[in-house]
């Protein structure tokens, strides 16, 4: 009787967030090795369906680089990074857009298995990411940079109740394709989508000041403090474009973001709909 007691606790704990956020509308990205982890997967996939039920629209964007560059090794062509982004020639730009299509089938599978309802679309072929090319002092090929996002394709699935999962890939106005980094797109599609949230899923708890505490996580984060915490090296490596993707999306109207870690069980649940959260918010 305790246990169900609890269980009941937990539902009426969650019972304002949920009247809150009902029709509002989350854009979550998901990606990297955390993606090709079928427990991870499912779990995260299950917290996205039980958004969806709670009558939230919900967008989740997926990347694909540990998988991009697997295939890149099976074909025995060498992968180069500049600045964080990979340098992306006719090859490799046709194994990418074979790997993101194939996650992406995969993603809206999974989540039709459990229960939810989902589409799939493509930054390119449904011509959803308006691109162009990244500028760089080293030329890094069909990279691209965000421009727009077209919303009426991904409104009027989410209208239908579908969850959308949108690879990144964007087109520019000559039909040029780019590789587009999914954190960039995933917030540029939260800003114009007009999200209510960003959540940004990764394989650490969030922003810590000491990375060997787990009990030095930041909860909660303002904007202006980020360039502090950069200086002083409590933010850097893989977590700064990560904050960089939190505050692009606040500065185009995002309410609030969430850097949290995907490998804990029901994270997203237990970030959104609990009082303490469990990972990293960084708000205006």
């Amino acid at each position: 009787m305790d246990e169900a007691i609890k269980k009941a606790d937990v539902l009426i704990e969650a019972l304002p967030y949920i009247k809150e956020f009902r029709t509002k509308t989350f854009v979550i990205k998901y990606g990297g090795s955390i993606l090709s982890e079928d427990s991870i997967r499912k779990s995260v996939l299950e917290d996205i369906v039980f958004l969806s039920f709670m009558g939230i629209k919900t967008v989740l964007v997926h990347g694909g680089g540990p998988n991009i560059s697997d295939k890149m090794r099976k074909l025995g062509k060498k992968t180069e990074f500049v600045n964080g982004m990979r340098v992306t020639d006719v090859e490799t730009l046709k194994v990418v857009e074979d790997e993101l299509n194939e996650l992406n089938k995969l993603i809206v599978d999974d989540i039709r298995k459990i229960g939810g309802a989902a589409v799939g679309l493509s930054g390119k072929n449904h011509g959803i990411i308006r691109a162009k090319k990244m500028p760089s002092k080293v030329d890094v090929g069909f990279v691209g940079v965000v421009t727009d996002v077209q919303r009426d394709e991904i409104e009027k699935q989410l209208k239908a109740n579908a969850i959308v999962v949108i690879s990144p890939m964007g087109v520019d106005d000559k039909g040029v394709v780019y590789n587009i980094n999914a954190d960039e797109a995933a917030s540029k599609t939260a800003a114009f989508l007009g999200a209510e949230k960003f959540v940004l899923l990764t394989n650490v708890r969030g922003v810590m000041r000491d990375a060997e505490n787990p009990e030095s996580l930041i909860g909660s984060l303002h904007v202006k403090d980020i360039k502090t915490l950069i200086d002083q090296k409590v933010i850097q490596s893989g977590m700064i474009p990560k904050v960089n993707a939190c505050i692009d999306a606040i500065k185009g109207g995002v309410k609030k973001t969430h850097i949290i870690d995907a490998r804990l069980p029901h994270a997203i649940l237990l970030e959104i709909f609990t009082d303490q959260g469990i990972g990293t918010e960084i708000i205006k």
